[in-house]
């Protein structure tokens, strides 16, 4: 897979980019859940699902499938920090389901936008527009409804998806620079993160003492066809998602992204109700998280109307060839 462009991006391979991303990661919630019901080790599950990427895009580029480049050391320290974040993102988000269901951490999720925002302003971005804030606002307003009308707060629980907006939020727009600025494909991206986390994650597991008790329950797991089939979604998916939310972020931006997020979840709220359990419904909170999911929609129209009356910049072959 040849490096993209930002110059060459076309509107089908936007569109293709947000909507692939849009449901591999509202099917990944999901799996990710039901996973999580019957194997608690997360951090286990994330070195898996890393390990499986790694080990693909390795095997694709010996066979000549891809055509993304070996480690380079440069390019590996300046993605560093992309590897870190990503996967603080991911254990904190793994570790959360474990005591919040699907619905509020949905909800939480929905506060990368507001984090992007202020991200955004102190790095120079500028101050939002009236629009923006007000959904941004309404949005958060509707979270915090929804967590009072909780009956199953899990304070802990909470934390942890709070912190993980947090790491989304940094790995997104540290995602969007090296990926434009850089000239690297996704795949190369993503190779590159799966690699540089192998051993941060394998000395996590290990000071945290879910190795070798996480090995033993997957091997007891292992009989369990049922158990199999959700791994194996689980370690395909996380691949799936990895690849579509690093090309939505190159060829569109990390907005996009936490966009698409925000609309997938509107459905993903909704089967949150009825599918995998553990939501007690209570007026308050599906009334936060009616809130939470029209400001999500506002914001995402908002967004899309500034980009649309927004004038086109003008790239010099200079800089497209430099991209």
């Amino acid at each position: 897979m040849e490096p993209l462009s930002v110059a060459e991006t076309t509107p089908y391979l936007s569109l293709f980019a947000a909507l692939s991303y849009g449901i591999s990661s509202m099917a990944m919630v999901f799996i990710n859940k039901a996973v999580i019901m019957q194997y608690a080790h997360s951090m286990t599950l994330l070195t898996l699902q890393q390990l499986a990427t790694a080990l693909l895009i390795h095997i694709g580029r010996r066979m000549g499938y891809t055509k993304a480049k070996g480690v380079d050391m440069t390019t590996a320290k300046k993605l560093l920090p992309v590897s870190l974040f990503y996967n603080a993102n991911v254990a904190f988000a793994l570790a959360s389901l474990k005591g919040v269901n699907i619905p509020m951490y949905i909800a939480i999720k929905r506060l990368t936008p507001l984090a992007v925002l202020i991200a955004g302003f102190f790095s120079g971005k500028g101050k939002p527009t009236t629009q923006v804030a007000l959904s941004v606002l309404l949005t958060a307003a509707g979270c915090i409804i929804a967590a009072i009308g909780d009956f199953s707060f899990d304070l802990f629980g909470y934390s942890l998806a709070l912190i993980s907006v947090f790491f989304q939020t940094m790995y997104l727009v540290l995602v969007e620079k090296s990926g434009a600025e850089d000239g690297l494909s996704s795949v190369e991206i993503m190779f590159y993160n799966s690699f540089l986390s192998l051993p941060f994650l394998l000395f996590l597991i290990l000071i945290t003492g879910e190795f070798p008790n996480s090995l033993s329950l997957l091997i007891a797991k292992s009989y369990s066809f049922t158990f199999l089939v959700i791994l194996t979604l689980s370690l395909v998916m996380g691949i799936v998602l990895n690849f579509t939310m690093f090309l939505c972020t190159i060829v569109n931006s990390a907005l996009t992204t936490t966009i698409v997020g925000v609309l997938k979840g509107v459905g993903s709220t909704t089967l949150g109700f009825v599918v995998l359990g553990g939501v007690q419904v209570h007026t308050l909170n599906v009334t936060g998280l009616v809130i939470n999911t029209a400001g999500g929609v506002w914001y995402s129209y908002a967004k899309y109307h500034q980009k649309k009356n927004k004038p086109p910049k003008v790239i010099s072959d200079v800089e497209a060839h430099r991209k």
